[in-house]
């Protein structure tokens, strides 16, 4: 049975798969020449992995070689622990090779996806304005971008991090900005459901999905803000510059502060509402996931999160 990095315990003789998220050279020790990994699991979690070899450093390096960053491969090995942490040793006859058969290291979806997309379609199609509508449905309705926006993952690890968590996020923003509209009637509800909508596109362009998620160059050189901001722009050039401007601002704000990646905090309140939506599910998000985590690495009522320099109650 495939054991997940979390049940690993110390001692234990390792036949499992994992996916290769770090690699380092190539190094001699006194009997040989060893390599280490970093790897992987479909929930996240990491663990080192360091192979032992002989002292023939042209076998080692062909093993070494066959291992790209993301490639997925079965590993034999012995749990045992470096520098207070678990690590995994491989030392011959046991072996690490590259596997091909297509395993799933991405967490599944939480919601049906289908439903979660004619929700989003719905709302489209209830917009009054117009212009928003035109620019919505032009986004949305592209088939291709549609098949990418429904099974793309939110983020790398902290939150929404499976398949469909950009979805997801997008429609608990929107559900905190309807929300909103109800308790404050005198915002703009279409402007409302177009920053929901569009504030996080970029992230299809900032994130690549192979066998785990990573950002991509593009996304570490210029930001799911700006590529958002950029998609948007090229889709409504028939929009008036006011409605344009406050559109392209809920999405270059919702991060809320410069520190944060934001070039402008929230200038008028459907920006603000669009920034404390996008808070709202991905702290929220990021906390339960955490808890479900830590839960299996500790029976304490808590658990110290280094991220927020505080403890989080587990019961």
């Amino acid at each position: 049975m495939k054991k997940r990095i979390s049940e690993i315990k110390i001692g234990e003789i390792i036949n499992n798969f994992f996916v290769v998220k770090i690699k380092k050279g190539i190094q001699p020790y006194a009997n040989g020449f060893s390599f280490t990994l970093l790897l992987s699991d479909e929930t996240g979690k990491t663990v080192n992995y360091k192979y032992w070899g002989g002292t023939s450093e042209e076998k080692i390096k062909l093993i070494y070689d066959s291992i790209k960053p993301d490639s997925i491969v079965h590993v034999q090995g012995k749990a045992g622990e470096y520098n207070n942490k678990t690590q995994i040793t491989t030392n011959e006859p046991y072996t690490i090779k590259v596997v091909h058969n297509g395993l799933e290291f991405i967490k599944p979806a939480k919601k049906d996806l289908e439903k979660m997309w004619n929700e989003l379609l719905n709302t489209i199609s209830k917009v009054e304005n117009p212009e928003i509508k035109k620019l919505l449905q032009k986004t949305f309705l592209n088939q291709e971008f549609a098949e990418k926006f429904k099974k793309h993952p939110g983020a790398i690890e902290i939150h929404h991090n499976w398949i469909g968590g950009l979805l997801q996020h997008t429609l608990e923003v929107l559900n905190y900005c309807k929300m909103a509209w109800h308790q404050h009637p005198e915002l703009n509800k279409d402007l409302l459901i177009a920053g929901a909508l569009l504030h996080d596109i970029g992230k299809l362009e900032e994130l690549e999905v192979t066998s785990r998620i990573k950002g991509s160059k593009k996304g570490q050189l210029i930001s799911h803000l700006v590529l958002s901001a950029i998609k948007v722009n090229e889709e409504m050039r028939e929009l008036n510059d006011d409605l344009k401007n406050k559109i392209l601002h809920m999405i270059v704000s919702h991060h809320g502060k410069p520190e944060y990646g934001s070039p402008k905090p929230p200038m008028f309140p459907e920006a603000l509402v669009v920034y404390y939506a996008d808070e709202m599910s991905s702290k929220t998000s990021e906390m339960i996931e955490f808890i479900k985590d830590a839960k299996q690495d500790t029976e304490d009522d808590f658990m110290y999160s280094r991220r927020h320099n505080k403890n989080v109650l587990l019961k």
